[in-house]
């Protein structure tokens, strides 16, 4: 059901990793810790690409963090796509975090399955990506739900049915351990780190015919 553009395929590539944590470790300074981790190795490969291919990036050192809340009140009469793209031209490398319980206007800054992570302790790492002027999501991570946050998102959501899974039993009952994890998107960081305007000129996909139309009009070669 995924709709194409220059952003998403059907061929969807990523890594996906996950790692055991003490509850102890359940806080944002933890999360933030995890992010800042993430965020130095790409920090770290864009500064060797730039020294040997000549690429330029402008990313910073360090990661800016900010609610989905905050970025709200920062940017109260936007869309969440058009605070995103606004928050990273401005600081280049975000992490936006607490997604999605509704913010003050009512709606979430994006969508969340309910029994995957504690919205309160999740977030989005977005770099600004100049070849396409625009926000790129390089990965959606987080803290993985425990049994309060497990009952609470997925009443809200109201699919209680849910929690009848054995999945979402075993969390209830304690039987699986706490994790943090998340997706990094493998083309999208490709396509990033190589200035090129269609993950479809990183990967190997399938494409409509409008897609190829309309990349062909940009000079855009698809694999």
């Amino acid at each position: 059901d995924e709709k194409l553009d220059n952003l998403h395929s059907i061929y969807v590539d990523q890594w996906d990793w996950e790692k055991i944590i003490g509850i102890e470790q359940r806080n944002r300074r933890f999360l933030f810790k995890t992010v800042s981790q993430i965020y130095s190795v790409i920090y770290k490969v864009s500064k060797l690409s730039e020294k040997r291919w000549g690429f330029t990036y402008n990313l910073p050192k360090n990661i800016y963090k900010i609610s989905s809340l905050e970025l709200e009140k920062r940017y109260p009469n936007k869309t969440p796509k058009e605070r995103e793209y606004l928050i990273t031209k401005q600081f280049r490398a975000v992490f936006i975090y607490g997604i999605g319980w509704p913010l003050k206007n009512g709606k979430p800054h994006d969508g969340r399955a309910p029994d995957y992570d504690d919205w309160k302790l999740n977030g989005d790492i977005i770099l600004f990506d100049d070849a396409i002027d625009g926000a790129i999501e390089l990965s959606s991570m987080g803290i993985r739900v425990n049994k309060d946050s497990l009952v609470k998102q997925i009443k809200y959501k109201g699919n209680d049915e849910l929690l009848n899974n054995p999945y979402a039993q075993s969390i209830l009952e304690e039987k699986l351990p706490q994790t943090i994890g998340g997706g990094i998107g493998q083309s999208r960081l490709c396509m990033y780190y190589l200035q090129k305007k269609h993950i479809g000129e990183v990967q190997s996909s399938y494409w409509t015919d409008e897609v190829i139309e309309s990349a062909n009009k940009e000079n855009i070669e698809l694999l």
